[in-house]
């Protein structure tokens, strides 16, 4: 489906949602596909198409707002839509802080971000390049990989258009594609697995199946012979596919939902800091082919790149129209989430983070969410490498690493070189100077 298409089916909307006596309203159209193949041990276990289309709108009656969706782009079934979020709105509570976002915030200019890049891949090479990704893994060690979760090959491409009643009518394609693999290995009675992925807005940005698949064999082999440790303080790493999640922990913290229900351990915290002084991090929303790339926000809202952290400092808040209303600021063009967060690191290789820390964790998996947004008392179950004298020396399992967030995030000491492509959030692995790791001695 073409995005003129959904563009006119979004434009229908809006004169629906007029007709029936709205005073503003958004909607927005979306059509995508997608194919999965999946592969274990040598055979095709799954082979699925999804074709997915829907429209979302939502109507305001002054200070009473309504929304509703379906999966029905017909005429009909736009007209019945549009009909039940206003009814909805009839009965919803008058809240004065919701609205479209300002007209004069609106995107004008949306650049063309090179996002959709179509993977015209046949079900049989999906099938080919899975089973060489999962070959791969289980050739790193034939005889203690005994088993595997699969090999996956997944391309999806989609199209959105959304408007509203500012006149702003817009979209774009885009497409994501990834090669995933996961093993099992034994050893004696004890068993361990583990898995590596890609991902990319263009199949060529891919890495290799056999990449993929040798290197998720060879971190599941690394992790057999597991240790115990003793219960301490000491310096935790936390490798790089991790280290994100402490960098949206503290987004999560400066959002606004969490700032305006004073649910965050970080109120109040705009212009003071709330990271080591090496901290910087940056929102660039208009990268080529990024994974969290946009020209505008998802209320029509035109994105900028601007500073987040600066030498610790906040220098932001995340915002949606809605959430700085309540705030009493205005959006930061962050309704539906930030746009591609670059974390500056601080020239250390992963290496060089090892030999930093001497002695110490370096966490390779985390369980649980135990993260509390509000005293930012963090506490998860984990499992990694114990090193000394910056060496690697034995796996550890079943310990749990404790601290404060927003003490965690004022001891890092060190960020790594060693970025994974692709992603949201591009940090290296994170060296946090002194947490609590409790585990059976």
């Amino acid at each position: 489906m073409e995005l003129d298409t959904l563009k006119q089916i979004a434009e229908d909307v809006l004169k629906l949602a007029k007709i029936a006596g709205a005073t503003s309203a958004d909607t927005e159209v979306s059509y995508g596909t997608g194919q999965n193949v999946s592969v274990r041990l040598g055979e095709v276990e799954n082979i699925e198409y999804n074709r997915d289309k829907g429209v979302s709108v939502t109507v305001y009656f002054q200070d009473q707002k309504g929304h509703a969706s379906s999966s029905d782009l017909s005429p009909k079934a736009l007209h019945d839509t549009v009909q039940a979020a206003c009814n909805i709105a009839k009965y919803t509570a008058k809240d004065p802080f919701c609205g479209l976002a300002d007209a004069n915030l609106m995107a004008t200019n949306v650049p063309d971000l090179s996002l959709s890049h179509p993977w015209a891949i046949s079900v049989d090479d999906a099938i080919a390049i899975a089973k060489t990704c999962e070959a791969a893994a289980r050739d790193v060690d034939t005889k203690r990989i005994t088993n595997s979760e699969g090999a996956n090959v997944y391309s999806n491409t989609g199209v959105f258009a959304y408007a509203n009643s500012h006149g702003f009518n817009n979209g774009y394609p885009s497409t994501r594609h990834s090669i995933s693999c996961s093993v099992i290995a034994e050893q004696g009675e004890a068993m361990q697995r583990d898995y590596w992925y890609t991902n990319a807005r263009a199949a060529e940005d891919l890495e290799s199946a056999s990449y993929v698949g040798r290197h998720a064999g060879e971190r599941t082999i690394r992790r057999l012979g597991c240790k115990p440790i003793k219960t301490g303080q000491y310096p935790v790493l936390f490798e790089a596919p991790l280290a994100g999640s402490l960098i949206s922990s503290l987004i999560s913290a400066i959002s606004g939902g969490s700032l305006y229900r004073k649910s965050s351990f970080l109120l109040d915290s705009l212009g003071k800091s709330v990271g080591a002084s090496l901290l910087n991090i940056q929102e660039r929303p208009h990268v080529i082919k990024g994974s969290a790339s946009s020209p505008f926000d998802s209320e029509g809202v035109a994105t900028h790149a601007r500073d987040l952290v600066k030498d610790g400092v906040l220098q932001g808040y995340v915002l949606s129209s809605y959430s700085a209303r309540k705030l009493g600021l205005q959006t930061t063009g962050n309704a539906g989430g930030v746009h591609n967060l670059f974390i500056q690191d601080t020239q250390h290789s992963f290496d060089d983070l090892l030999k930093l820390m001497g002695t110490g964790l370096l966490v390779t998996e985390v369980l649980g969410h135990g993260l509390n947004m509000v005293t930012g008392d963090y506490s998860r179950g984990a499992a990694g490498f114990w090193v000394e004298n910056g060496i690697i020396v034995h796996p550890v399992e079943e310990i749990t690493i404790a601290g404060n967030m927003k003490e965690m995030l004022l001891q890092i000491i060190g960020i790594g070189t060693d970025v994974i492509p692709n992603s949201s959030k591009l940090t290296g692995s994170i060296l946090i100077e002194r947490m609590t790791v409790a585990a059976s001695e």
